[in-house]
């Protein structure tokens, strides 16, 4: 499946204006699809991050934060997404009650594709969001640093195994990609080799709880590789995932946890069908992440997904 309809969309919106984010050193960047409401905030922000490039985030939360501690949730978006990629997810999050900061992956983004395959790199800079939203963001007082949690999606949802403890073994790439040289992952491996002995795996255990929806590189993950990932656990696999097909993605991932994730097999849905659904410019424009899946309801999805994704995050942080 290719990407470049994503990338040739969002460059697309990117003509629009943009609001200004909370920093003097914003690049042009596409709008925000999430505009704040009478009961949540929406800001942009560019947060420093060394001497790497600045990181992009996207941060909702509930516009009255002095009634109590707030969780948090930090969200990390699919290859050549941005922080916008699952704002129905965070709006729903914010309006019942959590404060939510997705990040825009540097060097894996519709802008940029030239870390792509920089898994390690992903984790640390899921680490360094939740650095500045609990010590540099201005509503960090209203944050429990106890209670925090983590969406990912696809290569997000390998993100957010690895922050939660995980340790993928990349040696199992090349025999993989010798079985299965067209599945995508290959093809993006092939274009973007990683070396495997370069890789620091960043764990951090602020993160108490993660949802992860079709895991990239399940395959890589072993019962000693995730060992170390004791945190409650729910995990979504699309059931005709033409990306990531079955059963060398979720399936492995779910059988080599420590304990039982909360598994749900979504049937009859396909790989982008976790993204939210597309307005009409965007469906126009890139319709591999937008076109209809035969016989699946993907707005009728959201809206279960959003709500058990919530339930959930609210039971576990």
């Amino acid at each position: 499946m290719p990407i470049p309809p994503l990338i040739v969309a969002l460059a697309m919106l990117s003509a629009s204006p943009t609001p200004d984010a909370v920093s003097a050193r914003t690049p042009q960047a596409p709008p925000p699809v999430a505009a704040a409401s009478d009961t949540i905030s929406f800001a942009r922000y560019v947060l420093p991050d060394g001497t790497a490039p600045a990181i992009e985030a996207g941060i909702w939360a509930p516009r009255d934060l002095s009634a109590r501690l707030r969780p948090l949730v930090v969200i990390s978006h699919g290859t050549g997404g941005d922080f916008r990629s699952h704002h129905d997810m965070a709006e729903a999050l914010a309006r019942a009650g959590f404060i939510v900061a997705a990040l825009t992956h540097g060097g894996d983004n519709w802008r940029d594709r030239s870390r792509t395959t920089d898994m390690a790199g992903r984790s640390r800079q899921l680490s360094v969001l939740i650095d500045y939203m609990l010590d540099t963001w201005e509503g960090r007082a209203a944050i429990d640093p106890k209670r925090i949690g983590a969406f990912g999606f696809s290569a997000g949802a390998f993100t957010v195994l690895i922050a939660a403890g995980g340790t993928p073994d990349l040696t199992r790439v090349a025999e993989h990609c010798r079985l299965h040289p067209a599945f995508y992952d290959c093809k993006l491996m092939a274009a973007h080799p990683a070396r495997a002995e370069s890789a620091r795996w960043i764990h951090d255990t602020r993160i108490k709880a993660i949802v992860a929806a079709a895991p990239a590189l399940g395959f890589t993950f072993t019962r000693r590789g995730l060992v170390g990932v004791t945190r409650p656990v729910q995990l979504w696999q699309a059931g005709a995932d033409r990306v990531l097909p079955a059963p060398w993605y979720a399936e492995p991932v779910r059988d080599a946890l420590p304990g039982a994730p909360e598994f749900h097999d979504v049937a009859g849905a396909d790989h982008f069908d976790f993204l939210p659904p597309c307005a009409a410019p965007l469906a126009a424009a890139a319709p591999v992440i937008c076109a209809a899946t035969p016989g699946f309801d993907r707005a009728a999805f959201h809206e279960r997904f959003n709500r058990e994704v919530t339930r959930f995050l609210l039971a576990t942080l």
